[in-house]
């Protein structure tokens, strides 16, 4: 076979002298770089001033990151209150433990305060750096993939993850299992794997990336405005981690038997779909004008107004596509247009 396992990371803690090296951290900070980049990117070819994506930043990502926490903490409350847990742990953000939807939630409102403060509309804003979220989404689950986190059933297929035993000196191999192989900051004893179970962190990490390329493509073919990108985003997302959810083992809370994240992916789905429906009565997507905010200039030379991946460049607009508008040379240019241009 092409693929017989996929092995598991032997750790996912390093240490430099006292500081330790976190695998996890690493990918939430790459993902969040390159969140702000191409946001940045799409932004300033939307028309809007460059640097903008990253002032709002300051304000989103502290907030999103309280918010990923607390929503962890609030719908797995179990691993931190009860008999036997230690609530001061709930703050261990490096050990793992983001919830999306409260980093989005309330990394939405840091960005609220941020676009108030400059003037700008917070849908463009969400609509420029949705691609660039759910790309980082895919970047910190390979955090996951080295903490030996958040993975499904037992399978036999042959890119089935392979789980390893971690220990430290005050976790014997002894107490290993499937469920739980050891501390996050463990190092694995053996090469001979525990079992091995659905890659789910890679099953939501491929699924992340086709949500970016399918709102990028929708983004460039109907000019999306007003945060239809985004919830295009939401509703993508949301589709695939409804399913994802039914493979996972982990420990979670249930409603009426469904764990509550499969909750949550059906009523933002629901939501998304329903927003996405009725923001197109707002007409077609912002000016660039709209999007300079409070004494910012117009946008420089040589940029232009894309929604597409980092690198490329479109024609200006010249009519809302899927409205039936074509097309047309300035008047008084004799050039040609090429179908397709």
């Amino acid at each position: 076979m092409f693929l017989a396992s996929i092995p598991s990371p032997d750790r996912g803690v390093w240490h430099l002298g006292p500081i330790p090296i976190r695998a996890y951290a690493l990918c939430i900070i790459a993902g969040i770089v390159v969140a702000i980049w191409w946001g940045e990117r799409r932004w300033a070819q939307r028309g809007g001033a460059k640097g903008t994506i990253t002032d709002i930043a300051v304000f989103a990502v502290p907030f999103g990151l309280i918010g990923g926490r607390l929503y962890h903490v609030i719908t797995d409350y179990q691993l931190y209150f009860g008999e036997g847990r230690d609530p001061v742990r709930a703050l261990y953000i490096w050990d793992g433990g983001l919830g999306i939807w409260g980093a989005i939630a309330l990394g939405g409102v840091g960005a609220w305060i941020a676009c108030r403060r400059r003037g700008i509309p917070l849908p463009a804003v969400a609509d420029a750096v949705a691609p660039g979220i759910v790309v980082a989404q895919a970047i910190g689950r390979l955090g996951n993939y080295f903490n030996q986190e958040l993975y499904g059933r037992p399978t036999d297929l042959p890119w089935g993850l392979e789980i390893y035993c971690r220990t430290t000196p005050g976790y014997p191999a002894s107490q290993c299992t499937l469920e739980n192989p050891g501390p996050l900051d463990g190092v694995a004893v053996s090469d001979v794997p525990l079992g091995t179970v659905h890659p789910t962190f890679l099953y939501e990490l491929l699924w992340s990336l086709g949500v970016a390329l399918l709102i990028v493509w929708a983004d460039r073919r109907f000019r999306l405005g007003h945060g239809r990108v985004f919830a295009l985003y939401v509703a993508g997302y949301t589709a695939g981690r409804f399913w994802i959810e039914f493979m996972r083992t982990d420990e979670a809370n249930e409603i009426l038997g469904l764990r509550v994240n499969n909750w949550t992916s059906m009523l933002l789905f629901a939501g998304a779909v329903a927003y996405f429906v009725l923001a197109r009565r707002r007409g077609p997507r912002e000016e660039p004008a709209a999007l300079r905010g409070k004494d910012e200039p117009g946008p420089e030379p040589g940029d232009s107004d894309d929604s597409g991946s980092p690198g490329t460049e479109d024609e200006p607009d010249r009519g809302q596509a899927g409205d039936g508008s074509a097309d047309e040379a300035p008047a008084g240019d004799q050039r040609k247009v090429e179908p397709g241009q």
